[in-house]
């Protein structure tokens, strides 16, 4: 069966592609055919391992070309067939930007990485093509930054600009949001759609956040595992099949959660369209709320009081803390600024905030790969000034942003298993064998980990510190591509090895995780902390979340909307408080 997105000439086509990866045991794709028409907003869809990622590299060639393993199918694209015609002629007409896209940045200044694809295909007028990559985008002032300095979603845009350098008819982004700030990942989105309304580009995103996906895309494309292509539908259609996505692992939004549960067999049999966006619920839930406000009068709350932050000694002290990098320039430049901060046993610390505003910089004080200019940090009562990163690993784990960063060996098993045998460590087998069945990582375990999706990465990382077995856990966007079955076993793996690891730290951009896991976040902004409270308070300033870019989950700002107060920080919360109200009001709303 072939899939088609609208009802225009397909640019891409895919006809019953199938591809293995060298060494692996299963197909990563199995008999896909889909097309995808010109000038299309289409998000790729699928739990962790479904293929996603490898169904957008046959786009432009890079499968089997650069990546390279058995395939069967024809991939045509603007009629060009992928195995004819080579990566670099076939990069003119599709451009991808990947998950990791700081590894795409090659050159020292913005100005350079946007011309350095234009001036190697030998075109005369590359700094011209350049400059108007930039236009389009509307960042012409980064033009002269350098690229090591620019903020993550600076960098983002700045890959985005040097793929369309070639002006490309399609552009792929794998997981645009995965590593940005809620504020900043609008940003992208917003430059995404202005591509794809004002000068016609394709756009193919893959996408865990189907919040974005509402907003933004006009189609989907479901990936089921095994490499398959469930199947291809409007935006609106295919996010209200709340039980299928949740059955494979895809979150619908939170708003389509809500009315997919309060909705009754009345509402499907009359065609009620399930709302998908803020608006949407808005609008539908307005008059209900407004009527039931009597409700309020009563004095209840359905909503629990918030976990209160742990105490005792602290593991981890930060008195007086300054430091930052050195400039190209060798000047010192600050990114923390006199940062104060304990952190007890028991602590599930989300550290929110915009990108560079230090997060990063101090998960890496606790782990002792830097060391402060003033102040002390102290882990374990132990002076970070004056211990290594190897004695401190002994303590604290540090999982990095980026997980190609973790491996180091052939395959994911010697991978986890590289620190305990590093420190002679015996009978670590049934220890790793359960390691790798808690993440579901016991049929992979040798394989590449540079070679695996990037939700398998996250998993394998996280596993790679849980055998680590430390006291502290500290973690860089952890959630970054994950499905939500995997983000629930995290959180599930957390709670079990609390007689291991004494306290969490989460550096993430993921609201909902914030809500739904922490005790205690500190939001930070340009090296210092504007707060230092927990997961329902935060929510509560939206002045302090607006200054660190952070959006709140899609439910509270829907409370906000309707008025209910306190805010339900999730979908359950919302759902207990809209079933005290009469059942047909709350299905139709008012007339």
């Amino acid at each position: 069966m072939t899939f088609q997105s609208t009802e225009e000439q397909p640019i891409i086509k895919l006809d019953n592609v199938t591809f293995r990866y060298p060494g692996a045991e299963a197909n990563s794709l199995e008999g896909v055919s889909l097309s995808i028409c010109r000038g299309d907003f289409i998000a790729i869809a699928g739990s962790n391992g479904s293929g996603k990622s490898t169904l957008c590299k046959c786009f432009n060639g890079l499968i089997p070309t650069y990546y390279s393993g058995d395939m069967e199918g024809t991939v045509l694209v603007d009629g060009l067939s992928t195995a004819d015609h080579s990566v670099a002629e076939l990069s003119k007409r599709v451009a991808y930007v990947f998950q990791d896209f700081e590894n795409q940045l090659v050159r020292p200044t913005v100005y350079d990485e946007v011309c350095f694809a234009p001036l190697n295909f030998g075109y005369e007028d590359y700094k011209e093509r350049g400059m108007n990559a930039l236009r389009m985008l509307e960042i012409e002032h980064l033009r002269h930054e350098w690229i090591w300095q620019l903020s993550g979603g600076q960098k983002h845009m700045a890959a985005l600009a040097a793929a369309l350098a070639l002006d490309p008819d399609v552009i792929v982004v794998d997981e645009p949001v995965a590593q940005l700030d809620p504020a900043h990942a609008r940003v992208i989105y917003e430059k995404l759609k202005l591509l794809n309304e004002r000068y016609g580009k394709t756009i193919v995103v893959i996408e865990h956040h189907t919040e974005f996906i509402a907003d933004y895309c006009r189609n989907m494309v479901l990936m089921e595992k095994g490499g398959r292509v469930r199947w291809v539908k409007s935006v609106s259609e295919g996010l209200s099949a709340v039980s299928e996505l949740t059955e494979m692992n895809i979150q619908p939004p939170q708003v389509t959660q809500a009315f997919h549960a309060l909705r009754s067999e009345q509402a499907v049999e009359r065609g009620i369209a399930y709302p998908i966006t803020i608006e949407e619920a808005a609008a539908h839930w307005s008059p209900v709320v407004r009527r039931a406000s009597f409700l309020s009068d009563t004095g209840e709350s359905i909503v629990p009081p918030s976990s209160q932050a742990a105490g005792g000694e602290p593991l981890v002290c930060f008195e007086g803390v300054i430091s930052g990098y050195q400039g190209i320039d060798r000047k010192k430049k600050p990114i923390l600024q006199g940062i104060d901060l304990d952190i007890h046993e028991g602590d599930r610390i989300a550290l929110i905030g915009n990108n560079g505003a230090g997060k990063s910089t101090l998960l890496r004080l606790i782990s002792g790969l830097r060391r402060p200019w003033e102040g002390k940090v102290t882990v374990c009562g132990k002076d970070t000034r004056k211990s290594t990163p190897e004695e401190l690993s002994d303590l604290v784990a540090f999982l990095f942003q980026n997980p190609e960063e973790m491996f180091i060996a052939d395959n994911i098993r010697q991978d986890i298993e590289f620190f305990l045998k590093a420190r002679k460590q015996e009978g670590i087998e049934p220890f790793i064998e359960d390691v790798l069945r808690r993440f579901k990582l016991t049929e992979l375990q040798q394989r590449d980990g540079r070679l695996l999706s990037g939700g398998q990465q996250r998993r394998t990382t996280l596993a790679i510190g849980m055998a680590m077995r430390p006291t502290i856990m500290l973690l860089d966007e952890p959630t970054a591509s994950l499905d939500i079955a995997s983000r629930k076993e995290l959180t599930l793996l957390f709670d079990q090895l609390r007689e291991q690891v004494k306290a969490v730290v989460i550096a993430t951009h993921d609201m909902q995780l914030v809500a739904d896991w922490a005790n205690r976040v500190i939001v930070m902004n340009e090296g210092r902390i504007l707060l230092d409270t927990d997961s329902r308070t935060v929510f509560q300033h939206p002045e302090i979340l607006d200054r660190a870019a952070l959006i709140a989950p899609q439910i509270v700002q829907l409370c906000g909307r309707l008025g209910i107060e306190p805010a339900c920080l999730s979908v359950e919360q919302f759902i207990a408080y809209m079933q005290r109200m009469p059942r047909e009001e709350l299905v139709y709303g008012i007339s």
